[in-house]
């Protein structure tokens, strides 16, 4: 979904520039609240891995092709506002060192793979940790929705914003379907290496899943006594 230079008018890039200017401005402020001595060097790990599977592509359908946004992903593991800062960072050395991406677009590019993914992802995975058992083998579950839903719904911003201020004549509602259609296959390939990444984490070190927190400290620790066979629970 790397939109190129010239894909929309000079007003909608200048919008879209504005509008993730303000999103990383207030990004920056608020990751602070989000790292900590355990997120902290997961910061550039998952950074790295974004960038890393974003360069890899696999075939869709028709000789299309999708690749790992990452939003939601980033998001789970570090926290929504630290996401947005690591996406957007991958999509800037993108955008200045591989050409993936325009210079122009890249106002754009974060407000379609850094800031709805992260937006939607983070929030359809709150909601559904609200609602389900409260778990950590719910959290890659979770995440992996998550990452599912933005993926779509993110080539839906994409189509809003061409029929604002596309410079092509094509017919939205063909433009619509195509992207729906692709990104919502993309999005299973983005839900399965969420969750796979997000449950490899979470066998680990489930400490350093920032989505995991609030299940972590609401689970009972059991303490079983060395000299006899009772059985301890304390809140944790």
């Amino acid at each position: 979904m790397h939109v190129p230079d010239g894909f929309f008018d000079a007003p909608t890039s200048v919008v879209t520039g504005v509008v993730a200017a303000a999103a990383v401005g207030v990004s920056l402020r608020k990751a602070r609240n989000e790292l900590d001595d355990r997120t902290a060097p997961l910061v550039g790990l998952v950074a790295a891995f974004v960038f890393a599977a974003q360069m890899l592509n696999f075939p869709v359908v028709s000789g299309t092709s999708g690749h790992l946004m990452g939003g939601a992903i980033a998001a789970v593991l570090v926290g929504p506002w630290t996401g947005v800062l690591c996406v957007s960072t991958v999509l800037l050395v993108q955008g200045l060192l591989f050409a993936d991406g325009g210079i122009t677009a890249l106002g754009t590019n974060v407000v379609l793979m850094a800031l709805t993914t992260v937006v939607v992802g983070w929030a359809l995975f709150r909601a559904l940790q609200v609602v389900l058992p409260k778990k950590t083998a719910m959290v890659p579950v979770c995440a992996a929705v998550g990452a599912f839903v933005s993926v779509p719904v993110a080539s839906l911003v994409f189509v809003a914003l061409y029929a604002v201020g596309g410079t092509a004549d094509i017919s939205i509602g063909g433009l619509a379907t195509a992207m729906l259609g692709v990104h919502t296959l993309i999005g299973i390939g983005e839900a399965a290496i969420t969750f796979l990444a997000v449950g490899s984490i979470l066998a680990v070190r489930p400490d350093l899943v920032y989505g995991a927190r609030r299940v972590l400290e609401q689970r009972e620790l059991v303490i079983k006594s060395s000299t006899t066979d009772s059985t301890t629970e304390v809140a944790a």
